[in-house]
């Protein structure tokens, strides 16, 4: 069982910059992959981008050059670095933990970008 509880969310101009964390914490082992989907309202969930445990990252065609996700592998942390935020960006945002075809989500943060 993993837990993984997310913070830093909020409200941003566009243009702005956030930073979300997510601290992982459980049965935690190495190779796994972490990541953060997002949905807005009306849509389904969508990878924004994924990091596994080596360091390999890969990210969603929208937020490439934008946003760069990062982990702390000794403090079971990812990190999600969004700047030039645009409106579309709006989501509740998702921590993910995968391993071996089981993934454990977050209980999500509010990302809000007004024009």
């Amino acid at each position: 069982q993993v837990q993984l509880v997310e913070s830093g969310g909020g409200l941003v101009q566009a243009g702005g910059s956030l930073r979300l964390s997510c601290a992982a914490s459980g049965s935690i082992l190495s190779s796994n992959a972490m990541g953060w989907y997002r949905q807005a309202a009306g849509k389904q969930r969508e990878l924004v981008a994924r990091i596994i445990f080596g360091g390999s990252t890969n990210y969603a065609d929208s937020v490439k050059g934008r946003f760069t996700i990062s982990r702390d592998n000794a403090k079971n942390t990812v990190y999600l670095q969004m700047n030039s935020l645009k409106p579309e960006d709006t989501a509740v945002y998702y921590c993910s933990y995968y391993l071996r075809g089981v993934t454990s989500w977050g209980q999500g943060t509010q990302v809000t970008v007004s024009a």
